[in-house]
């Protein structure tokens, strides 16, 4: 586990690493780059590269050890449901977060159709909170199989935001977080996608977190939309 500078969670927690692109968002991928420098640093857990997918046993108890409720972001290094994660492996890992209710846990994909597919073999406790990536319209059907899932919190994350996103269905969902790319030639974010997008989360009641602009500095741009921070979260079930 280590703290995390994402503004929407306190720390992450890799029980898999290793994964491989899969579209348009994927192209400046934060955890290969960040799996190449833990690789050169000599990091046993990272010595195979980013395009190899492993599985830590070693991790599965970690959870246990944190005393202090906290907010977890599963697998900021990997994808849980990759195709080669096996569905056994990611109901152990359920099954710790099952029995640590104490935190919350936040797991992100972007393989939405094996999370549909897995969700009735997996226990969805109040404190297991199911997102899928959407970067532009042509990834915005994982929304629908995210809707399908056994999860009580079910959120999107719209970053990288590659492109408006003018008709989102909100039903059933209860957190959106937009942000933009960052790095040093990151693909431009208009303000008038993220407004609309906050406009349609306030609409449907949703809890809207704007994560950053991005670009080049992302310190420097900050994450003021409309001169004010937005950080809600979800409601708790």
């Amino acid at each position: 586990m280590a703290q995390s500078s994402i503004e929407w969670t306190e720390m992450t927690w890799n029980p898999t690493t290793g994964c491989d692109k899969l579209s348009a968002g994927c192209k400046f991928c934060y955890a290969e780059v960040m799996t190449k420098r833990l690789q050169a640093m000599g990091v046993t857990k990272y010595e195979e590269g980013f395009k190899v997918i492993r599985t830590h046993e070693e991790e599965l108890a970690r959870p246990f050890s944190w005393h202090k409720p906290r907010t977890v972001f599963v697998n900021s290094m990997s994808d849980l449901f990759h195709v080669d994660v096996p569905l056994a492996f990611i109901q152990r890992v359920f099954h710790t977060m099952n029995q640590c209710p104490q935190h919350q846990f936040q797991v992100l994909t972007k393989r939405a159709e094996l999370l549909a597919q897995y969700s009735p073999e997996l226990n969805w406790t109040a404190n297991i909170w199911m997102g899928v990536s959407v970067e532009d319209t042509r990834v915005q059907h994982r929304i629908d199989y995210l809707r399908r899932s056994g999860a009580q919190i079910k959120f999107l994350s719209l970053e990288p935001l590659l492109g408006p996103l003018p008709d989102l269905n909100l039903e059933g969902i209860h957190w959106v977080i937009v942000g933009g790319e960052s790095g040093r030639k990151p693909r431009p974010m208009m303000e008038e996608w993220v407004e609309d997008i906050r406009q349609q989360c306030q609409r449907a009641g949703v809890a809207f977190f704007f994560k950053q602009w991005g670009g080049p500095n992302k310190k420097a741009a900050g994450r003021l939309l409309n001169g004010e921070v937005y950080s809600e979260m979800p409601a708790l079930v």
